[in-house]
């Protein structure tokens, strides 16, 4: 520690720690070991004398000092990725830019046109993180957000990049076996999603049918691509955008156990800041974008 400031190393072990909730999966984001997690997490309580973690058995939780410190290590861990990222910039190694987008989003749509766009614009270097939930820019070290939303963020410019239209039951067609009658889905376990819980009983209503306890008891996934992986390895029905779906459906490897759909009104976005000076080089990402957005 030098003048009362903890290493590096031992700051990013305990903002993991405490974001994830638990030494493993921390480990795994550092590609680290568990072992050396932990070490280093216990040094820093040590070397401050305060208790930050509670271990319950295989879990940890934040003392209340714990959370506190969590955040702010949090907020200056990020503030010296952005000036890392506008250091590399001013300092003539290429234009590059840092975007927050849906982990599913970036996986199946963004990343297989990054080539395109490379190929287009070599100097411009495009760097992706995932994030699932709102956020201020002011707090986070990037340059603008792709995200899903029923319009756009406020404070914020850019462009609606396409509808999500609507979502629709697939499954592998073994499963089809299973179906009591025709559309009956009742016999099938269904996948649900964490951030929309309400989608299958809305899904249920639109086509007229009855949503049943059961139902509700399938299992819960955080990303689309999950839920897709899912039902691709016969775990049950999943409820997905069928721009995600259409590929599979196409293939024959999934299909529709009913042909009813749930109209989505949101869409996905591409915003930064109102407030700050748009640079070249996300304008241009922002050009291209538009046009590979196109139908």
């Amino acid at each position: 520690m030098r003048n009362g400031v903890p290493n590096l190393g031992a700051l990013q072990a305990f903002e993991a720690t405490a974001r994830l909730g638990s030494f493993s999966r921390a480990a795994e984001e550092l590609s680290l070991t568990h072992s050396a997690v932990y070490r280093q997490v216990t040094g820093l309580e040590q070397r401050l004398g305060v208790q930050l973690l509670t271990r319950i058995r295989r879990r940890v939780a934040l003392t209340d000092a714990g959370a506190e410190y969590a955040g702010r290590v949090r907020h200056h861990l990020e503030q010296l990725e952005k000036d890392t990222f506008g250091l590399i910039s001013r300092a003539g190694m290429g234009r590059s830019l840092h975007i927050a987008v849906l982990p599913t989003l970036a996986t199946t749509w963004l990343v297989p046109r990054l080539a395109t766009f490379h190929a287009l614009h070599g100097d411009i270097t495009i760097s992706l993180s995932a994030r699932t939930l709102p956020f201020q820019f002011k707090d986070h070290p990037f340059d603008a957000a792709i995200y899903h939303a029923g319009q756009i963020w406020p404070q914020t410019t850019g462009i609606k990049l396409f509808d999500e239209e609507a979502l629709v039951p697939v499954c592998i067609p073994e499963l089809l076996t299973a179906l009591h009658q025709e559309g009956d889905l009742s016999a099938i376990t269904h996948l649900h999603m964490l951030s929309r819980p309400d989608a299958w009983r809305h899904w249920y209503e639109a086509q007229g049918r009855e949503y049943l306890p059961i139902i509700s008891a399938g299992p819960r996934y955080e990303l689309f691509t999950m839920v897709l992986a899912a039902a691709r390895s016969g775990l049950g029905i999943g409820l997905l955008p069928r721009f995600l779906a259409q590929p599979e459906l196409d293939a024959g490897t999934l299909v529709k156990p009913a042909q009813g759909i749930l109209n989505v009104p949101d869409a996905y976005f591409f915003s930064y800041p109102s407030d700050r000076e748009r640079s070249q080089a996300l304008g241009v990402f922002e050009a291209w974008l538009a046009e590979a957005a196109q139908p």
